[in-house]
């Protein structure tokens, strides 16, 4: 169990820094629900085969993919918003609507300096260090 356990986890680190990387590049709305799955996979991966990890190590982690939705979240928040008011027939140059895109771009930027770390694959290497993977 213990080596299906590292198996699994490495194999959600991927998929994680591939997504981070991918978002990292562009904070499209498809990229940020794509990490946000990872995201959420990743976490339950921990939960699940938790006695396999140094306690530390796994916590920091969840600490960082908790970190990462709300980034996640605080995109999405507008996506869905500026979806909202789109339907309703909001025109685009209102002011609500101007103000919820640059929070969006701002959001954005701050969610692709995040993820910096993850472009190169340096947070995952550290990572698979801290789990012991």
């Amino acid at each position: 169990m213990h080596e299906y356990a590292h198996w699994q986890t490495a194999a959600l680190l991927r998929r994680l820094a591939k997504e981070a990387s991918k978002t990292a590049h562009s904070s499209e709305a498809g990229a940020i629900h794509d990490l946000r799955v990872a995201i959420r996979r990743m976490k339950g991966c921990l939960g699940l085969f938790a006695r396999f990890y140094p306690e530390r190590g796994r916590k920091q982690l969840k600490k960082e993919l908790k970190q990462m939705m709300h980034a996640c979240g605080e995109v999405r928040d507008r996506d869905i918003a500026l979806e909202l008011l789109s339907e309703a027939g909001a025109p685009a140059s209102s002011a609500v609507v101007r103000r919820l895109g640059a929070e969006r771009e701002f959001a954005a930027r701050e969610l692709r300096d995040a993820l910096r770390p993850w472009k190169d694959g340096r947070s995952s290497r550290a990572w698979r260090t801290r789990l012991e993977l």
